[in-house]
């Protein structure tokens, strides 16, 4: 028997109906590097639906090379990012950022995974007013969150607005990484938008490898000084695909009649009725999450149960032994697959 998975939101390939858009447009010749009607067209798109006419709006493959061509165009050589100690970059990127030359300044966050505003200021009072001369440290210069953040939690409107402020107060850039941005914008405690996204960020991303594509993550960019020789920055770091139209073809496809927020609401949704049947069942959330990842602590006696059939990532060990674990829902998770599982889980908490 092959397990279930509900580990991760990228196992599946892409939407039927980009898979179709990729096969009748198979044999086209097209300009290369994302100069395609394809590119243009999804552009235009996600200008519209993030109310962003003049924002820049770059493809590219992945998230670790899209974070990590974001932040090295964004940065001096003496400059470094402010991350919370969760933050993806920070964790699960393998040194990617620092590889650039840049230094991740760490900031200690809470079970959400959030950086606030008050911790920002703090990080930059520290070297421009510390007992240390400021040129003797590396410099503060862009902030990075993730919405959601790596254990599922959202940023409001009003925190996200506090950052964008004290950004502006204190000259730093703030980029958001939005790898399951979809997930976010889809969840029904969320107050923020896409276009709130492009208003109160200089760059955040639009994610595809997680929310129905076959790969592609979507950098768009509101400050045009960042934005104005980007294009030099993907050709250097191997991030401009000689067949673009492949990246723009799916987001085309994913941002045509609500596509991107349809298939991320669902997941939403599935995930939602996982989180109720577990704590119906007595299990105790590790961190409260409004979006497709939850978090739970699982006695070992019930994860050695549910783990012949399913497959769950091991998110954190408590210090008194108990485990917490992620369960992951997709845009492709099926309504069986759910109904299963809330049955064993409800059978292995008797």
């Amino acid at each position: 028997m092959i397990p279930i998975r509900f580990d991760c939101d990228y196992t599946e390939g892409a939407h039927p109906r980009i898979l179709e858009k990729l096969l009748s447009t198979n044999l086209e010749q097209t300009p290369g590097y994302g100069m395609d009607p394809y590119c243009e067209h999804a552009r235009a798109l996600i200008r519209e639906a993030a109310d962003a006419p003049n924002a820049g709006v770059h493809f590219l493959v992945g998230g670790t090379q899209v974070n990590y061509t974001v932040i090295r165009s964004c940065l001096m050589a003496h400059q470094a990012v402010i991350c919370p100690t969760t933050g993806h970059i920070n964790v699960h990127e393998t040194g990617a950022v620092e590889a650039t030359g840049h230094k991740i300044l760490a900031v200690p966050c809470g079970p959400e995974g959030k950086l606030t505003a008050r911790q920002v200021e703090q990080v930059v009072n520290d070297h421009f007013h510390g007992p240390t001369p400021p040129e003797h440290t590396v410099q503060p210069k862009l902030v990075y969150i993730s919405q959601p953040t790596e254990n599922g939690a959202l940023y409001s409107l009003a925190e996200l607005t506090s950052l964008h402020e004290v950004c502006q107060k204190n000259g730093l850039y703030l980029f958001a990484d939005g790898a399951r941005l979809g997930y976010g914008l889809s969840s029904p405690l969320s107050d923020v938008t896409l276009a709130d996204m492009a208003r109160l960020t200089d760059v955040f991303t639009v994610g595809g490898t997680k929310c129905g594509m076959l790969f592609g993550e979507a950098a768009v960019i509101s400050k045009p000084a960042i934005d104005r020789d980007f294009r030099y920055a993907l050709k250097q770091n191997g991030a401009m695909l000689a067949k673009g139209r492949l990246l723009g073809i799916q987001y085309e496809t994913l941002f045509t009649e609500g596509l991107y927020f349809s298939v991320c609401r669902m997941a939403v949704e599935q995930a939602f009725r996982l989180r109720d049947a577990l704590k119906a069942a007595g299990f105790q959330e590790y961190a409260p999450s409004p979006t497709n990842q939850q978090f739970f602590i699982l006695p070992d006696p019930v994860f050695e149960t549910l783990s012949k059939k399913y497959v769950f990532s091991g998110w954190d060990t408590l210090p008194d032994g108990r485990k917490a674990y992620r369960i992951c829902t997709s845009w492709a998770t099926k309504d069986e697959n759910v109904d299963a599982l809330i049955a064993d889980i409800r059978t292995a908490a008797e």
